[in-house]
C-alpha cells in the first residue's frame, strides 16, 4: 500500500492495482510523490502540494 506524502493516509487501490489519487513529480527531479483525493481538495495547486509534502 502506498501512502499520501502530505497526510500519510493510505491510498486506496482500484481494479488492476491502480491508485486512487495523483502522482506528481517536481521539475528537475525524478522522485514521484503520491497525493490523496482529500489533500487534492484542500490544496488546489501543485505549489501548495510541494510546500506541504513531508
Amino acid at each position: 500500500m502506498t501512502k499520501c506524502n502530505i497526510c500519510g493516509n493510505k491510498l486506496q487501490e482500484l481494479f488492476l492495482e491502480k491508485l486512487k489519487g495523483t502522482v506528481v513529480k517536481k521539475e528537475g527531479s525524478s522522485k514521484k510523490y503520491h497525493v490523496c483525493f482529500e489533500c487534492q481538495k484542500k490544496f488546489k495547486n501543485k505549489d501548495e502540494w510541494f510546500a506541504k509534502i513531508k
